[in-house]
């Protein structure tokens, strides 16, 4: 190879291909397909529970310390809840109220 040669790049060098080139081409995998490896974390993780005790020791996990049932209803239990919160405003919005009672009332 001569210095002229190896030294002159073209003007495209280094760009990614235009999507208008290839309309097919499409990256990452289908809308709604499971991830596998997640898939396969899960299995695993709901194994070793299994193999740890299940529920029964669960519970009698939480059951040891009043710390231990806090962490089940504030760490592990939310995560079951689902994460989509859908309002009755105007257009599905959620409408927050913050009311203070006992300040300023007579009694």
């Amino acid at each position: 190879m001569s210095k002229e040669s190896s030294s002159e790049s073209p003007d495209n060098a280094g760009t990614l291909p235009k999507k208008a080139a290839h309309p097919n081409l499409k990256g990452g995998s289908r809308k709604g397909r499971p991830n596998k490896v997640t898939q396969q974390v899960k299995d695993a993780i709901a194994e070793a529970a299994e193999a740890l005790g299940g529920v029964s020791r669960l519970v009698a996990w939480c059951q040891e310390e009043p710390r231990n049932e806090a962490a089940f209803w504030t760490q592990i239990y939310p995560k079951l809840l689902p994460v989509q919160i859908a309002g009755e405003g105007k257009n599905g919005e959620v409408v927050i109220e913050i009311v203070r009672y006992g300040q300023g009332q007579a009694t």
